[in-house]
């Protein structure tokens, strides 16, 4: 079985130890987004987007539209850059997401009326090294928007909380979970700590699936703070993060990326399915 990796790093911990479950009896090829062209016939069996740059998707897109399965699809990847159609999708689907008001750039929410109190201002279109940072103040406000002008960008109300962030990760069927201190924490962050989902708050389990169904996702993460008593309020929704750290993610996701082909073997199913427990 041919599988490929749309991604500039392929060695990344959860690919590379992912590729190394499937190498014996599969191959492994990697697609760098910056310099690869148009793929050649035969395709791959089934390929892994980890990658969110715009050649990316169009790479994923082209792939898809060839008939090959991508996981994340292009749409699901592409939905989950906008902040903005996050919102709004969440809203509709009735899931507990913060409250986000959408501005043009930031130079237009400087102004415009003073801060109604602490807020946390995000880039509409996450990527990497984007801006997300709590204002307190119109000082703090105007200082920012001096440095960011023309970021399109998402307001959401600061929610109070214990600084620590709830980080779920779902590979398939597989969830994953830790804490993390909040980057927008005085301290900043600091380190990862596991965290089982029976130790989750009843509830969240089924929500991170539900997300994942709204999404059309396989592979994601999902950001929750606990604001009091359990109750969740989701704050991101991430496609194909790096699930770092976590014992059992590269046997999930190399189970995954054979049960997303149509000419998977059930020996190779058993085979990986097994090294869970290594």
């Amino acid at each position: 079985m041919r599988i490929g990796l749309i991604t500039p790093e392929p060695g990344h911990p959860l690919l590379a130890a992912t590729a190394a479950l499937l190498v014996p009896e599969h191959q492994v090829q990697t697609l760098d987004p910056r310099t690869v062209g148009e793929v050649p016939e035969p395709l791959a069996d089934v390929y892994l987007l980890k990658s969110r740059t715009p050649r990316a998707l169009a790479l994923a897109r082209d792939l898809e539209q060839r008939g090959a399965p991508v996981v994340n699809s292009a749409a699901a990847t592409a939905l989950c850059q906008d902040r903005t159609a996050m919102a709004e999708l969440t809203r509709r689907a009735g899931l507990p997401f913060a409250s986000t008001r959408t501005f043009t750039t930031l130079a237009q929410l400087a102004s415009g009326p003073r801060l109604p109190g602490p807020v946390v201002v995000k880039s509409r279109h996450s990527r990497r090294h984007d801006l997300v940072a709590r204002l307190d103040n119109d000082t703090q406000l105007r200082e920012l928007a001096a440095a960011w002008p023309q970021e399109p960008v998402v307001v959401q109300e600061f929610a109070p909380n214990s600084g620590w962030d709830h980080k779920l990760w779902a590979i398939g069927n597989q969830l994953f979970a830790a804490l993390r201190r909040s980057e927008l924490s005085p301290g900043g962050r600091g380190p990862t700590r596991s965290l089982t989902p029976d130790n989750l708050p009843r509830g969240w389990p089924a929500l991170v699936r539900r997300v994942g169904e709204v999404f059309e996702l396989d592979v994601y993460g999902v950001d929750i703070i606990d604001t009091g008593d359990g109750a969740p309020l989701i704050v991101d929704i991430n496609a194909f993060p790096g699930v770092r750290g976590q014992s059992g993610a590269p046997e999930a996701l190399a189970a995954l990326t054979l049960s997303r082909t149509n000419r998977s073997s059930t020996a190779g199913t058993r085979r990986v399915t097994g090294a869970r427990g290594s």
